[in-house]
């Protein structure tokens, strides 16, 4: 089968999987509701449960799909710039720094707006703290800056164990929650969308030079990549999408990690198919596990954080096994 044929293939049956997807995390819940109900929604006219459909289920399915899109767009951009298949979007201290900021403001009792802006701050806080610390002298090297991140991350953790140790009785639950990761706090699906659309638009040109870089940093280099330019725009895009998925939902894991790897054993590693084909398969992952998170126990919820894991840990541990053999 030609290569575009293939591309385009693989494209589509992602994208009727995350349809199907977006369709379960409207109808499911602890009050079902109808196919015809959900059109009816969907057209803006009334029916048994428009209301829970058009106010919280669609805001939360969409915020969901275009957080795991940049989650999974970012652990494809970090797997490549540090080219290393074990980097995720989180391994650059950027969740840490973000969890400062959402518990320090849930912990002085501000409003949605205060968790978000905190949290959006001090993930580009973290994210220009590693860039500063890993550039140093001028030089730069993946495992600079790889143990830069760590280092910062284990740091951020620090002060999330103070405030969580220090924080009010009945204000540690919206912290946990929002530590495992939370779509139920949503208050707008557009924020998200817009960022995983500017995401994507701006990867895409990226792709040939990935590429090249995906085959060795001499090689890239010989082939005329201006490597140090690439990798901090990688590096600063990844970060951004990361913050922006972390400051609506709060810290998910296994997306970044496992979905890449995935979609890069049904497609390959061109990054021209990668990108947009992790972006969706990772969106269409994260609807369906906060599907279920609202679903397994309902009426009430787990965090969206702890089934991504319960899916990510042995999938992952079977990919691992399969490339040891």
């Amino acid at each position: 089968m030609p290569n575009h044929r293939r591309a385009f293939l693989i494209l589509a049956i992602l994208v009727l999987l995350a349809l199907a997807s977006f369709w379960a995390a409207l109808a499911a819940g602890s009050i079902p509701v109808a196919a015809t109900d959900i059109l009816a929604a969907l057209l803006g006219q009334d029916a048994p449960g428009a209301d829970i459909v058009r106010q919280l289920r669609l805001p939360r399915a969409l915020a969901g799909f275009a957080c795991g899109g940049l989650l999974a767009l970012a652990g494809a951009l970090m797997q490549v710039l540090l080219r290393n298949p074990l980097a995720d979007p989180y391994i650059l201290g950027i969740s840490g720094g973000a969890g400062v900021g959402a518990l320090f403001a849930i912990m002085v009792g501000l409003p949605i707006l205060g968790i978000d802006g905190l949290a959006f701050a001090g993930a580009l806080g973290a994210m220009f703290l590693v860039f500063g610390l890993a550039h140093g002298d001028g030089s730069w090297t993946q495992t600079r800056l790889l143990l830069t991140g760590v280092i910062v991350a284990a740091g951020c953790g620090a002060l999330i164990s103070l405030m969580l140790a220090i924080a009010p009785e009945d204000r540690l639950r919206g912290m946990l929650f929002w530590l495992s990761g939370d779509l139920g706090q949503v208050a707008s699906a557009w924020p998200p969308m817009v960022a995983l659309a500017i995401a994507l638009l701006l990867a895409m040109p990226f792709a040939r030079e990935l590429n090249l870089l995906a085959r060795g940093l001499m090689q890239a280099q010989a082939l005329g990549v201006a490597v140090d330019r690439l990798r901090y725009a990688i590096f600063l895009l990844a970060s951004l999408a990361t913050a922006a998925s972390v400051t609506t939902a709060g810290s998910i894991g296994f997306i970044g990690l496992v979905v890449p790897h995935l979609v890069r054993l049904a497609a390959g590693n061109d990054q021209r198919l990668l990108l947009p084909a992790s972006a969706i398969a990772g969106g269409a992952l994260l609807m369906l596990a906060d599907t279920l998170a609202r679903t397994l126990i309902a009426p009430q919820q787990l965090p969206v954080g702890v089934l991504t894991a319960l899916i990510g840990v042995p999938v992952f541990l079977f990919l691992l096994s399969r490339q040891g053999k």
